[in-house]
C-alpha cells in the first residue's frame, strides 16, 4: 500500500523544492480549476485519514496538496513543468527568473491609456531603464534597455496578443539577451475612476538567477522598479493626457 503514496508524495516534494529554489508564488491555476481542486481535496483528504492506513495517509497528502492548490492559486507540479491556466489569452512563456505583477489606477479611460502604450516609442518616457524601443513591423519591435554596471542590452520582441483598448501582451523573440515575456491590461476601475492598468512580468536576467541577485544587491529591484515606472506612467497621462489614438487602436505620428 505505501507504494502507491510515496511516488505521489516524490513528485509532489519534488515540485515545492524546485519552486523554493527558483522563488515561485505567483498564481498559475485558473479559477474553475480551484474550485474543483479545493473540493476534490477536501473530500480525498477526509476519506484518507479515515482510512487510517498507509494508503489512506498518502491519499491525505495529495488531498492536502489540492486544497493548498485551490485556496492559493498556486501549483507546485505546474511551476515545475512551465504550465499556466490562469491566464489564458495572455503571454503563455514563463521565465525561471524574475516574475513581478503591479498595479496602478490612472484617472484617464482605458482607450486612452492603451493608445499611449501601444505606441512603443513612449515606453523610454516613463520606463527609466528603457533607453529605446523601435517599432520594426506591425507587431515587432527592438528594445534597448540599460542593465546592471551601466551595460546595455539589446532584443526584439513581438506583440503576440493585442485587443486595442485591453490588452497588450508581448514576448521576446530567440536569442535575446534578456527573454521576457508579460502582459499590460486596462480595465475600468471600480467607480468609474478612471483604468485599473495591471502589469504582469516575467524575465529571466543577464546572468540567470545570479544576475538577478547582483542586480538586487546593487539596489536594483524589480518589483519597485515597475512600480515605479507605472507611477510615471500615471504621472504623464494625468498630467499631458497622452498621445491621441489613430483609427484601428494604434496612435498618431
Amino acid at each position: 500500500m505505501t507504494t502507491v503514496g510515496r511516488p505521489q508524495h516524490s513528485v509532489i516534494e519534488q515540485a515545492r523544492r524546485s519552486d523554493a529554489e527558483q522563488g515561485y508564488t505567483r498564481i498559475n491555476v485558473g479559477p474553475s480549476e480551484r474550485v474543483i481542486s479545493g473540493g476534490v481535496g477536501a473530500a480525498l483528504a477526509a476519506y484518507g485519514l479515515s482510512l487510517g492506513t498507509y494508503k489512506g495517509l498518502a491519499l491525505a497528502v495529495i488531498g492536502g496538496s489540492l486544497l493548498y492548490r485551490g485556496a492559493t492559486g498556486h501549483c507546485s507540479l505546474y511551476s515545475l513543468l512551465e504550465l499556466d491556466s490562469a491566464h489564458e489569452g495572455h503571454a503563455t512563456t514563463t521565465y525561471k527568473g524574475v516574475n513581478v505583477k503591479e498595479t496602478v489606477t490612472v484617472d484617464r479611460p482605458p482607450a486612452d491609456c492603451y493608445a499611449h502604450w501601444r505606441r512603443l516609442e513612449n515606453l523610454p518616457k516613463f520606463m527609466r531603464h528603457v533607453k529605446s524601443v523601435r517599432e520594426t513591423g506591425p507587431t515587432r519591435s527592438h528594445w534597448e534597455a540599460e542593465a546592471p554596471a551601466g551595460v546595455t542590452v539589446g532584443w526584439d520582441a513581438e506583440i503576440v496578443n493585442d485587443r486595442p483598448g485591453e490588452l497588450i501582451a508581448w514576448r521576446s523573440v530567440e536569442n535575446a539577451d534578456v527573454q521576457n515575456a508579460g502582459t499590460v491590461s486596462f480595465r475600468e476601475a471600480l467607480g468609474g475612476r478612471g483604468t485599473e492598468v495591471v502589469v504582469q512580468l516575467s524575465y529571466s536576467p543577464t546572468g540567470g538567477k545570479l544576475g538577478a541577485w547582483a542586480a538586487k544587491a546593487l539596489g536594483q529591484d524589480p518589483t519597485a522598479e515597475v512600480r515605479d515606472d507605472l507611477q510615471r506612467f500615471k504621472s504623464i497621462m494625468e498630467k499631458e493626457g497622452g498621445v491621441p489614438a489613430a483609427p484601428g487602436g494604434r496612435t498618431s505620428p
